[in-house]
This record gives C-alpha cells, sequence and structure tokens, in this order.
C-alpha cells in the first residue's frame, strides 16, 4: 500500500501536478512495522483523492507536455496510464495473495441476482 501510494503521488500528483516530491521510494519497501488498518486506509483514500483532484483540475492542453518522473522521459498522458497500470498491477497481487492466504473469494461482486452487483467500494468503507 505504501509502494501504490507513493507511486501514485510522485507520478501524479508531483510530475504531473508540479506538488514538490518528498518520495522516500526505498523506505516503503523497507517498512515492516504493523500499519493499522484505518493508518493504511486513510493514507489511501487521501492519496486517491489528491490524484483525482490533481486530474480534474488537469488543463487536457497540456497531455502531450514533457515530463521527468523518476528518471523517466514521458508525456502527461504516459504518466498517468503509467499509474493506471501500475495500481491495477499491484492491486491484482494483493488480491491474489489475499485470496490464497484467506483461502476464501473475496467477494468483490454478488452474483446471487444472476446479475453481477459491485460490492468492491463497500470494502473500501468500512
Amino acid at each position: 500500500m505504501l509502494h501504490l501510494c507513493g507511486n501514485a503521488r510522485q507520478w501524479i500528483v508531483c510530475g504531473v501536478g508540479g506538488a514538490p516530491s518528498t518520495r522516500d521510494r526505498d523506505a516503503e519497501f523497507a517498512q515492516r512495522d504493523v500499519i493499522a488498518r484505518a493508518e493504511l486506509l486513510q493514507l489511501l483514500r487521501s492519496t486517491i483523492a489528491d490524484v483525482d483532484s490533481t486530474l480534474q483540475n488537469l488543463d487536457r492542453a497540456i497531455l502531450l507536455e514533457r515530463r521527468t518522473i523518476q528518471s523517466s522521459d514521458v508525456d502527461v498522458l504516459e504518466a498517468i496510464f503509467h499509474v493506471t497500470e501500475h495500481f491495477s498491477m499491484h492491486a491484482g497481487q494483493i488480491f491474489l495473495l489475499t485470496k490464497f492466504l484467506a483461502k476464501k473469494d473475496l467477494a468483490f461482486y454478488d452474483f446471487s441476482t444472476g446479475k453481477p452487483v459491485q460490492k468492491w467500494a463497500v470494502v473500501l468503507s468500512d
């Protein structure tokens, strides 16, 4: 979770939006202390809110402007795609490992009516 938030903030909030970057990427992987669920959820929510705000206020005219983010020369649109792909990939890893370790389906969707009903947003709001 620390890595996902650090990456999204560095690439979108800072790289695209121009906020100063204070990311310590190595610390995201070195962290071994237990972090309370509520604290992690708050970090995720605040990061997503900041990313959302940055993208909501983005002038579409700059989508092809170049940025140097994490030593990569990318345009703004590529940075957005990078975060989308990166977040999705790691979220999938988290979901798979959680399902494996919990030995149960995570029930992100309710199929009881024959039509899938999304339940995962409720999980994040708990």
